[in-house]
């Protein structure tokens, strides 16, 4: 191994040594706490810490990191109190997560270090996100992103590295290309020569690195972050190493060749850096085992401090009230001056006015700038706010929602349509395995407004019909808003806005230009969770929202004689439980009407909800009515007869005459 010192100072090459040192020393700990049992899971850096301790050597303190689970140089580099990160693997209180997830599963904002989730693609897009704020900041910063060889096969790698070339970010890629995924090697992988070739297909420069070599990767990167912050572009960075323990403790490495083992033993990173120093006269061994002891005792003393801490006592309010960034709604005002407009004028204002009220929100989509988005509810908005803020976006939702992610962590408010709800699936993981469990998982708000075109009755078949509000009802830390009418639409998209937390905004397009209203024209809020009694009654209650709710007033408008509460949920997360209940109790017939289909919709929950609640109060079994259990059809005979218009109001008569 070749090491060149360029122009380091002495303090220079021994901070590299005291920083690279530090994590082994630790890892040798650990290694013997899981034989004692003391620890639960452990993954290993072991052999790779050149390149954790040379990225975060590199970087700023102020400039966001996004590490793996085999990256403890990244945290001890950041000057992490040791007894937190014991604290955080023993799943005790002085952790980052609280006990509610494990290892490196977290983030801390004091640090700027943006933790995993398993899924581990989606944290590629978050940096790019970061990057964007940075970039809109004009603030020079650097983001870093790692990555292994096995998770360069994911899509959303894919989606990150073209997003960032595409909006010239300044990212640093780095993928640790440690021989195996799990116990995968890399020839049944990838068949490109080198992940580095990669770049080329995205216009990006790429370099390969000696990942064992403290120095290669120190000086590059040096190189690399001073050209960044004049030419802000992204960087992918190729790290060859290898990982010298098993995926995780338990998992061994039997698999591997023991000539393999054998090879990049000799390239120990931190072996071969203590002798290059020693050799030339850096480093002493009275210097050498003096910072030997200094660490083990910060170790041993930090472990105790862990140790001593109570093990986490449940408590249940504690782990509800912790699922959402806690928001104390502003309540503004409409005022008396008013417009007739349609839904869709209503979404378009709304959203003009929360960006001139929130000059921190970006909006992000396909076909949204210049083109105005498919239905045109963003046309103008790029002469009046510009392209920094509104943003048209290659086609690749799930790091788009990530991107979103990453705005929100590093300070600005994201706004992302979605051309259809539909097209949400290929976002999906990153809304409820990222977005709605970061609260939770280690306090981190997600700052996002999906926007969701849905719905049908426009014949526009089983990939641009679907209402999938069920999908995200049903997953803890999002917030689900559906409403029916302008009025409702722009006071609830204004609080959406302003929320905190994430918000899936359902949008049903056959209402966009068919439904008027008079709206108030200046700025106003409508808080969530509130349902609203469009008409009140004594014989049954209907419970609705989004397009079945002027189905519903279709059909009581044919049906004078019957006296109905008709109860618009416009917010299914969270629900409007105390409305529900009041209303059910009242009548005493209930029948819930939802476009979507039959099994698994939110009209299931609700039934449920009733019965467990208000059982003694009811006169007939709760009806439920939707579409049918099947993709939603293209023609309009099909379609129809797929939809629950058609059955509705004999349902509703057998309901009331039981």
């Amino acid at each position: 191994m070749i090491f060149d010192r360029k122009n380091l100072t002495d303090n220079q090459l021994l901070d590299l040594y005291k920083r690279i040192l530090k994590p082994r020393l630790i890892e040798e700990k650990m290694l013997i706490l899981i034989r004692q049992g003391k620890v639960s899971k452990w993954f290993s850096g072991i052999g790779q810490e050149a390149i954790s301790v040379g990225v975060t050597a590199v970087l700023d303190s102020d400039e966001y990191i996004l590490p793996m689970h085999r990256n403890l140089g990244v945290f001890t580099g950041r000057d992490i109190p040791l007894y937190r990160l014991f604290s955080q693997w023993q799943g005790k209180v002085n952790g980052f997560t609280k006990g509610r997830d494990r290892s490196f599963h977290f983030g801390t904002q004091q640090y700027k270090i943006i933790g995993m989730i398993s899924h581990l693609g989606p944290q590629l897009g978050v940096a790019d996100g970061i990057a964007l704020a940075n970039k809109l900041k004009k603030n020079g910063k650097v983001t870093a992103v790692f990555t292994g060889e096995g998770a360069t096969s994911e899509g959303d790698f894919h989606e990150a590295l073209n997003i960032a070339s595409v909006w010239e970010l300044p990212v640093m890629f780095v993928i640790e290309n440690n021989g195996y995924g799990l116990s995968t090697p890399t020839n049944e992988q990838y068949r490109c020569e080198n992940l580095a070739d990669k770049g080329k297909g995205y216009g990006m420069e790429s370099h390969i690195v000696d990942g064992n070599n403290i120095l290669e990767v120190f000086n590059l990167l040096s190189e690399l972050k001073a050209s960044m912050k004049k030419n802000p572009r992204p960087v992918l960075l190729e790290f060859k190493t290898f990982r010298m323990r098993g995926h995780e403790e338990a998992s061994g490495t039997k698999y591997v060749p023991q000539e393999l083992m054998d090879m990049w033993a000799i390239k120990d990173p931190v072996e071969n850096y203590r002798k290059y120093l020693t050799e030339n006269g850096v480093l002493t061994t009275d210097f050498d085992a003096a910072l030997h002891a200094e660490i083990k005792k910060d170790i041993d003393e930090s472990l105790a401090i862990a140790n001593a801490e109570p093990e986490i006592e449940a408590s249940l309010s504690e782990e509800l009230n912790d699922v959402y960034k806690p928001y104390v709604f502003e309540q503004v005002n409409p005022s008396e001056e008013k417009e007739n407009i349609r839904f869709i004028d209503a979404i378009s204002t709304s959203l003009r006015q929360s960006m001139k009220r929130h000059d921190n929100s970006v909006i992000m989509g396909q076909d949204i700038a210049e083109y105005g988005g498919a239905f045109k509810i963003t046309d103008g908005f790029v002469a009046q706010f510009g392209k920094e803020r509104v943003i048209n976006t290659p086609i690749c939702e799930s790091a788009v929602v990530s991107a979103g992610m990453g705005l929100s962590i590093n300070g600005y408010k994201a706004i992302v349509e979605m051309q259809f709800a539909d097209f949400v699936s290929t976002g999906f993981n990153p809304i409820v395995n990222l977005l709605a469990k970061s609260h939770y998982r280690w306090l981190e708000k997600a700052d996002v407004v999906v926007r969701m075109p849905c719905g049908g009755g426009t014949q526009a078949g089983p990939f641009h019909s679907q209402t999938n509000e069920a999908w995200f009802t049903k997953t803890p830390g999002l917030k689900v808003v559906y409403p029916a009418f302008p009025y409702d639409a722009k006071g609830l998209l204004n609080t959406s806005i302003n929320d905190p937390n994430p918000v899936l905004f359902f949008e049903h397009k056959q209402l966009y230009r068919s439904v008027y209203q008079e709206v108030p024209k200046n700025y106003y809020t409508i808080p969530l969770g509130k349902a609203a009694l469009l008409k009140e009654g004594n014989q049954v209650t209907i419970i609705s929202f989004g397009a079945a709710v002027h189905w519903a007033l279709d059909t009581l408008a044919k049906n004078p004689e019957i006296s109905a509460d008709l109860l618009d949920l416009r917010t299914l997360q969270p629900l409007d439980t105390e409305a529900i209940f009041a209303s059910v109790k009242k009548t005493g017939r209930v029948i819930i009407y939802q476009e979507d289909s039959m099994f698994g919709g939110i009209a299931s929950d609700i039934s449920a909800m009733i019965m467990e609640n208000c059982f003694k109060y009811l006169d007939a079994p709760v009806k439920r009515v939707a579409s049918l259990d099947s993709p939603i059809p293209f023609t309009k005979a099909l379609e129809d007869q797929y939809l629950p218009k058609g059955r509705f109001e004999n349902d509703l008569k057998e309901l009331l005459a039981y």
